[in-house]
């Protein structure tokens, strides 16, 4: 079928929609909900056999949804209606949660429905369940809803239901003389992504996010108790809890201590070392060992690794390397694997351009840090999305396993053009050939687990149920194996034999000249891209390669 998303913008359920609907042979097109003229001409120019909405924060006009078969994805269950839906329910504490496909008409999420799938709703934050129960529940129902579509023999039912109200910020206040560790994570919880809950920090109105709590250290209900590298500790009714994230009135989102400078006379709080700590508390950077093998987790933010942290988890790397270990396993964080340099800190930074170009040489450290390491083998297991650098960076170890239902983004033009970095000239070609590596540079296009698979970029597609037991079982296996010491004379005689035909240095220095050029040249589009991403800028138009009805070539069917 011809498909026309209407959508916000393409997040990452909206890429994994187009790539399982794409892989089954309907033909996708995207719109922006910009302006109701601007999804007209859309419906008019693709006159789609199907219309679905994944993500809307308005509803579809009357002249399409009247004229059109409009599906749309509502984060809720069977018979819930009104906006934050998912917010409200992660707050209330609700057992079980789903994602209802119904159809559009002139009440708000009061159609027919086409399809749903329910799940159970862990103590998680919202972007968190977004992005994989929340994701997964959605591709389940929409593609059983298409395929009721496509055969022509399934009436939808209505459902009767109950709205509820958008919530406000008053619904989200939170309490730190009165309520409990528990009940101020499920607030910040449910908050977290956006809009994130108003309160104050150093008696500054800001909004909160990235929230942990802590199980050890506590201290008067709503005192500011000290602070961990970025994170500040606030104390509550029964313990404490760690903020991460804060973004003050007019600004943009910023770790915590660097939205409040003033954060840095708090007492410091740090953990002995890289060990994962045996209690709950805020650790971005965990080290484990079992079987042979080392575990690193790094929980950054949205994925975002900063110049400091590129910095610190290069320190912790080399630490491990000298470790007792004959595998190494990158995890990464639960959500995310990395997304690159951290444009937020960038965009903060009193020179975004020397900053940029600091974040691009840690993170570069990093990836030659991991390639240089002849003591052990090296695994990048991404369980969480990646993009950008990020896709390049986990290419940097000897293998890379990745999560079926893992989005990957591998593109940085999509960013002002960047060039890139993270060794990709010298990493990409002999996988993928030198024309499948500019084809994976020039596509701006999401990509699914067993694409990159397939394509030769990465290593392995793991089952998403019990991702994380497998990765531990093939990395002991590897530990075991009795080739191990071939293995890695082979793969060290293989480096040196690289490094004597064309050094690191040389793919290094040749990649960041392309990156001087985008921070300090003449063309503004990086700063510019940059901008607009951080500042949530409302988008104007929806990119060419995504809007296929766009085309100069487009002919509407007859």
């Amino acid at each position: 079928m011809r498909i026309l998303f209407l959508t916000h913008s393409f997040n990452s359920l909206t890429q994994r929609l187009f790539c399982e609907l794409t892989r089954r042979g309907h033909q996708i097109s995207i719109e922006f909900d910009i302006a109701d003229s601007v999804s007209e001409e859309a419906v008019a120019l693709f006159q789609p056999d199907l219309i679905v909405a994944p993500f809307l924060k308005r509803a579809i006009p009357e002249s399409i949804w009247s004229r059109h078969l409009c599906l749309v994805v509502h984060p809720g269950s069977v018979g819930d209606r009104g906006p934050s839906a998912l917010d409200w329910a992660i707050q209330q504490g609700v057992p079980e949660w789903g994602v209802t496909v119904l159809q559009a008409e002139a009440e708000m999420d009061a159609g027919p429905v086409w399809a749903s799938a329910n799940f159970p709703l862990r103590a998680a934050r919202k972007a968190s369940i977004y992005r994989n129960e929340t994701t997964e529940a959605a591709v389940n129902a929409v593609l059983q809803a298409v395929d009721r579509v496509q055969a022509g023999n399934f009436t939808p039912a209505r459902v009767p239901g109950q709205a509820h109200a958008l919530m406000r910020q008053l619904d989200r206040r939170i309490d730190w003389q009165q309520q409990t560790t528990a009940e101020i994570l499920a607030h910040l919880n449910a908050a977290d992504g956006f809009p994130g809950v108003a309160d104050e920090l150093f008696g500054q109105p800001c909004h909160l996010f990235d929230a942990w709590p802590e199980a050890t250290l506590k201290g008067a209900p709503g005192e500011l108790l000290g602070r961990r590298e970025t994170a500040i500790l606030r104390g509550t009714a029964d313990g404490a809890i760690w903020l991460g994230h804060a973004k003050r009135a007019g600004g943009i989102k910023l770790p915590a201590t660097q939205a409040f400078p003033a954060a840095l006379a708090l007492p410091e709080l740090p953990l002995p070392g890289w060990h994962k700590s045996a209690t709950p508390t805020w650790q971005d950077i965990a080290y484990e060992e079992a079987g042979g093998v080392g575990f690193f987790s790094f929980e950054f933010y949205n994925g975002a690794m900063s110049t400091e942290q590129c910095r610190r988890l290069t320190a912790a790397f080399q630490w491990a390397t000298a470790q007792p270990t004959r595998v190494i396993v990158l995890r990464g964080g639960s959500d995310f694997w990395s997304n690159g340099i951290h444009l937020n800190t960038i965009e903060a930074a009193e020179s975004p351009a020397d900053e940029s170009w600091a974040n691009i040489n840690a993170i570069d450290d990093l990836a030659e840090a991991i390639l240089r390491c002849e003591t052990q083998l090296t695994v990048a297991a991404l369980g969480g999305n990646a993009g950008a650098g990020g896709c390049f960076l986990a290419r940097a170890a000897d293998f890379v396993w990745v999560r079926d239902g893992v989005m990957l983004n591998p593109h940085y033009k999509n960013m002002g053009n960047l060039y890139g970095s993270e060794f990709w000239s010298y990493l990409l070609p002999p996988r993928v050939g030198v024309d499948g590596a500019q084809a994976i540079m020039r596509h701006r296009l999401p990509m699914t687990a067993p694409e990159a698979v397939k394509l030769g970029f990465y290593d392995a597609c793991l089952p998403g149920p019990g991702f994380a037991v497998d990765v531990a079982r093939r990395a002991a296996e590897l530990a075991a194996a009795p080739d191990f010491s071939g293995r890695l004379a082979a793969k060290v005689e293989k480096r040196r034999a690289d490094e004597a035909a064309k050094p690191l240095a040389v793919w290094r220095e040749e990649e960041l000249r392309e990156m001087r050029r985008n921070f300090y040249g003449f063309d503004p589009s990086y700063h510019v891209a940059r901008y607009h991403f951080v500042s949530r800028t409302a988008n104007s138009w929806t990119p060419r390669h995504l809007a296929r009805h766009r085309d100069l070539d487009w002919k509407t069917p007859t």
